[in-house]
């Protein structure tokens, strides 16, 4: 890869990004943890329950500061690195972000303030719902942000207008309810519960591994797996959904993820394993599941798939139509004010095309003047890296089942077995505390590599979104980036892992009285009461 202004900046953006997707989903998932931990609390007047939402809402604090301090800066990268990208498509892509800040992010930051401060001044059921909407707004600013991000995957409700050289927007209702925006949205917030839910198993298992707050440790299993649970299944079932989704709207990203060369008889099978070869166009010794893909893919047995050399032939004549409303765009420009309706029809019917004309600019100035040669470079370009994203697929898959395993597991112990966790189980749970985050990163890179060459998908190509920097400017803004957020990866590290080691401190007198009265009440009644069973 070659390191010019294009490459670089791409890589300053993608450094932040997926650093602030660190905390993006464990922000996601703690947040609706915490609030039905207080929930319980609030119905069953148990200190336990309380303590858990004390000590749990601390770790969430914790992510939630260094995620706002990390998310803040990308914002300011759409100004200082894309400056084109704003400029050509900001009156879409600013509406959801300017929402989320104003309706999502202000809502979530007020009152994460009353969850922490506010025990003491509000009444329980006041402070439940307190915890609640600290979830609604973490959730409502994953909604507007992933559908400012859906926009640029499907580009629908707007249209390139030639009189201002910008796309503006025609439909804010289509922007919002964009199917790959919602399709996005909810698989995302189903990966961040199951990161959180992970991420509270963990612990929680080597608190019992150390014979430490076991109770505590407990209860927390059992929410966790059950929740757990329900969001892993969600998450494949809604990521099916993407799939679907992208095969009428991104073909090209699907093919690549299936390393699919050649369009297939429908139904067309699924690849489990392969090595994709994309000089040669084809992948080696791969392993197919008869029809799975068509299903997947159509959910039918007989509309096909494109495969990537269809798409880059079809891509090859779209730029050819592109390159007529590129024309009649520069005639638009040149005589202004005095614009024929044939002109401007001519203009409109080849429109929907104009962004593929645009992939010429790499290799000529004035793509009108692009020999076939240079066409069919940059059909190719339209082409992502196809082994990246065939194994970020799989990875990110394989992770998802494993993770609908091993919430199973614990839910069926901590409901039907008597909570007893058998050791090696209880090391498996810490050993996989990074894991979801690890899928959360391959599905980013799945969404946002195989867009490429595309900042926003058949609109606008990457290649002329940036801005007018160095590269040394970006050299040191990135060597910057990166030393900030390794202080403050390390910053977050040593805070979670301090007060997760300290454990909960606050109730901890009143929950120990409660805990004895308990557990004497358990042992003293005759089996036929609420307090019969073990496990709560």
């Amino acid at each position: 890869m070659e390191l010019d202004v294009v490459e670089l900046s791409r890589l300053q953006f993608a450094a932040t990004a997926m650093f602030h997707f660190l905390f993006v989903p464990l922000t996601l998932g703690l947040s609706i943890i915490v609030a039905i931990m207080e929930t319980v609390y609030v119905m069953t007047n148990r200190p336990i329950w309380r303590q858990m939402t004390k000590f749990w809402g601390t770790l969430f604090g914790i992510n939630f500061v260094l995620g706002v301090a990390t998310g803040i800066t990308m914002e300011f990268q759409f100004g200082m690195n894309w400056s084109y990208y704003s400029h050509y498509v900001g009156d879409i892509f600013g509406a959801p972000l300017a929402v989320e800040g104003l309706m999502a992010f202000f809502l979530e930051a007020t009152f994460v303030g009353l969850f922490f401060f506010g025990w003491d001044k509000l009444s329980k059921v006041q402070h439940m719902v307190v915890a609640w909407l600290v979830a609604l707004g973490s959730n409502f600013s994953a909604l507007w942000i992933l559908i400012a991000n859906g926009w640029m995957q499907n580009p629908v409700g707007a249209a390139f207008n030639p009189e201002t050289m910008r796309m503006e927007m025609t439909s804010f209702f289509d922007v919002v309810f964009n199917e790959v925006a919602q399709a996005k949205f909810v698989h995302t917030v189903s990966a961040g519960y199951v990161t959180a839910a992970v991420f509270v198993l963990g612990v929680s298992a080597w608190y019992l591994l150390k014979g430490r707050h076991v109770e505590l440790a407990r209860r927390s299993i059992t929410v966790a797996a059950s929740f757990g649970l329900a969001a892993a299944l969600s998450v494949v079932v809604l990521g099916d959904e993407s799939g679907y989704s992208a095969t009428h709207t991104q073909k090209m990203k699907l093919a690549a993820m299936e390393a699919m060369w050649e369009t297939h008889e429908a139904p067309a099978p699924f690849t489990a394993v392969g090595l994709p070869d994309q000089e040669a166009r084809e992948t080696h010794y791969k392993v197919e599941i008869p029809w799975a893909m068509g299903l997947i893919g159509t959910r039918s047995l007989t509309h096909e798939i494109p495969g990537i050399n269809e798409l880059e032939a079809e891509s090859a004549d779209r730029i050819r139509e592109g390159l007529i409303a590129y024309d009649a765009l520069m005639e638009i420009r040149e005589n202004r004010g005095a614009v024929t309706p044939e002109l401007r029809e001519r203009f409109e019917a080849h429109s929907d095309d104009l962004g593929y004309a645009f992939l010429l600019k790499q290799y000529v100035e004035d793509p009108r003047e692009a020999t076939d040669a240079q066409i069919a470079m940059a059909a190719e370009d339209t082409i992502p890296g196809v082994a990246p994203l065939f194994w970020a697929f799989r990875g990110m898959v394989g992770l998802g089942f494993a993770f609908i395993g091993v919430m199973a597991y614990f839910f069926v112990q901590a409901n039907f077995r008597g909570m007893r966790f058998p050791r090696p189980a209880l090391w498996l749970a810490v050993a996989i505390i990074p894991t979801p985050w690890i899928a959360a990163e391959l599905g980013w890179f799945v969404a946002e590599y195989g867009r490429q060459p595309w900042t926003v998908d058949g609109v606008l190509p990457t290649a002329l979104s940036v801005s007018h920097l160095s590269v040394q400017d970006l050299l040191i803004t990135l060597a910057g980036f990166v030393l900030f957020y390794s202080v403050l990866f390390v910053i977050e590290m040593a805070l979670m892992v301090k007060y997760i080691r300290r454990g909960p401190v606050e109730d901890v007198e009143e929950t120990e009285k409660w805990m004895e009265r308990h557990t004497h009440r358990l042992r003293t009644h005759d089996g036929k009461g609420p307090f019969a069973t073990p496990a709560e």
